[in-house]
This record gives C-alpha cells, sequence and structure tokens, in this order.
C-alpha cells in the first residue's frame, strides 16, 4: 500500500495490513518493511478500528493546525468548517444568529454534535478558518 508513511531518516516505509482467518481468536496482521528491518504485528479487528479512528482523528487535527496560528473572530462570524483552537478537535457544523445571539452547532472529532449560544460579539479562537473565510 502506498502509504506515505517514512521511517526517522525519510525512507519510504511499505505497509502490508491482512485479515486473519476468523475464528474464535481473528486477528489483522500489519507488517511495517522499513530498511532497517521488518516489524510484524497483529490486533484484533476491534483492536484495528481504535486504531485506524485513532488515525482519522490525529490526521484531522493535523490538516486543521494553521501554520500562521490561531486567529480570533466573533461568534457571529464563524463559519462552517472553523475548527476551533483547543485541546480537542471541534468544527462548527452551523451557524444560526438570532439578533444578538448566535447559536453554534459544533462537531467532535468523533462525531459528537453539540449547541451553544453566544453573544454575537464573543470572541471565538480558531484553530484555522475555512478557506476563502474572512
Amino acid at each position: 500500500m502506498g502509504s506515505g508513511i517514512t521511517d526517522a531518516d525519510g525512507h519510504d516505509v511499505p505497509v502490508a495490513v491482512v485479515p486473519g482467518q476468523a475464528g474464535p481468536d481473528p486477528r489483522v496482521s500489519v507488517t511495517l518493511s522499513p530498511p532497517a528491518g521488518e516489524l510484524r504485528w497483529s490486533c484484533t479487528p476491534a483492536g484495528a478500528r481504535e486504531l485506524a479512528a485513532a488515525l482519522v482523528r490525529a490526521a484531522e487535527e493535523t490538516e486543521n493546525a494553521s501554520a500562521d496560528g490561531p486567529v480570533t473572530v466573533p461568534a457571529g462570524e464563524l463559519r462552517r468548517g472553523d475548527v476551533r483552537d483547543g485541546d480537542r478537535a471541534m468544527t462548527v457544523d452551523g451557524v444560526r444568529t438570532d439578533g444578538s445571539t448566535a447559536h453554534i452547532t459544533w462537531r467532535s472529532g468523533a462525531g459528537r454534535t453539540w449547541s451553544q449560544s453566544y453573544d454575537v460579539n464573543t470572541a471565538i479562537t480558531l484553530r484555522r478558518r475555512l478557506p476563502g473565510s474572512r
């Protein structure tokens, strides 16, 4: 698989993921083949799903990190796709303003959603702005 995975020296590391046989203890096999030598390990299907979910979350947080640093905007100017700065990924899923109140629906990296209301002028620090947003 062309994984884009490299070792500490920048060499490509081929990765092979192979489903195991069904049975009382099913395993998924993973083989990493860096120039320094092959590494083999296996995990349960649940472990493979957990690893995949952790990789997806880390990839999203890495992509959402702005090289320009955080930017602060009023809550009333948030746009769908903006990512709030903080320890956990929180992405704006929806915005509705009602006079002086901004109703923001957030989505976590794990897919959970919730809504919060802010004064439209409340400063919200973002890790990343949607392209084309001010």
